[in-house]
């Protein structure tokens, strides 16, 4: 009986991890250009993924690109997001603020309707006892904040960390 619990238990806790999958899409035959964006995007997508999976429960299927065309970096609900060509944007704070769109900040009517409500059951308690009593989230433009990395002068390892924690509760809380 003991070992059929154990195993139970096991099984639900394979089916409960976080899993963030990412693919570049890479030229077949790769200019400088790109060979260079490729290995400064797949260094900040592997950092940003790691800490998403260490904070968060988050599965999603993210199609990343370079599109030198793109100003800085985008992303959207389904799952593609794409990094510009300035290379100041191929960070782990950009990918981490990116990949927060592609699980639905400033992307779903739930994540607007949240905010105009300022209805985050999970979200807002963790903020407090991050930044006590009187904090709150606020968004604009399809971006939260505090903790939204909306700008590299925003980037600490704590404000890292606690960006996913507040994505991970703002999914808890039905974004």
């Amino acid at each position: 009986m003991q070992f059929s619990l154990l195993l139970l238990v096991a099984a639900y806790a394979c089916s409960a991890s976080a899993r963030l999958t990412w693919s570049l899409a890479k030229a077949s035959n790769p200019t400088a250009d790109q060979r260079d964006a490729y290995t400064k995007i797949e260094a900040a997508m592997t950092k940003a993924v790691a800490r998403y999976e260490k904070y968060s429960d988050a599965n999603k299927t993210i199609r990343v690109a370079y599109a030198p065309g793109v100003p800085t970096a985008e992303a959207n609900y389904n799952g593609d997001l794409r990094f510009g060509s300035d290379r100041a944007y191929m960070t782990e704070r950009t990918a981490m603020h990116e990949i927060s769109h592609t699980l639905g900040v400033g992307q779903t009517a739930a994540f607007n309707t949240k905010c105009a409500a300022g209805d985050w059951k999970t979200a807002l308690p963790l903020l407090r006892s991050f930044d006590g009593a009187n904090a709150k989230i606020t968004c604009g433009g399809g971006h939260f904040w505090p903790y939204g990395l909306n700008y590299e002068t925003e980037w600490s390892e704590t404000n890292a960390n606690r960006h996913v924690q507040i994505v991970e509760a703002m999914l808890t809380d039905g974004m």
